[in-house]
């Protein structure tokens, strides 16, 4: 009997011997891949700092071209103010020329009478004054 408890005490000797090696193995593959998580985290950590920076970077120089930008549309405001001013004063210039020639207009129409009755006085006083020369040259041949 003692024999039996030798031999059981050996078989769990020999049990965690077993248990005990593949436990290290099982250890050490866990230390690899935890050395290997711990590179690429240090790896993952120097990518973050380069685009933190870079990120910083971009944001610096939109900030700066935002600045740009809202200056120059400043300076661009007085501009179209001046053409909208342009705009309207041709505006009223054009309507000052359909005044004026609206009311030309109706002048000629008011006057389209003795207008008419001019041109025939001035036709008439034409004609005697050709009929008056035809004369005068005709007794000076004679």
């Amino acid at each position: 009997m003692i024999i039996i408890l030798y031999l059981a005490v050996a078989i769990i000797a020999i049990a965690f011997a077993v248990l005990v090696y593949f436990l290290s193995q099982t250890l050490r593959s866990a230390q690899k891949t935890m050395d290997d998580v711990a590179s690429t985290l240090e790896n993952v950590q120097e990518q973050m700092k380069g685009l933190n920076e870079e990120t910083t970077e971009l944001l610096h120089r939109t900030n700066l071209l935002a600045v740009d930008i809202q200056r120059k549309s400043k300076s661009l405001n007085s501009i179209f103010d001046a053409i909208e001013g342009f705009g309207q004063s041709l505006g009223s210039v054009n309507d000052s020329f359909k005044r004026v020639t609206s009311s030309i207009e109706n002048k000629g129409i008011e006057h389209s009478g003795k207008i008419a009755q001019t041109l025939q006085w001035g036709k008439a006083a034409i004609d005697l004054m050709h009929r008056w020369q035809s004369t005068r040259q005709s007794n000076q041949d004679k």
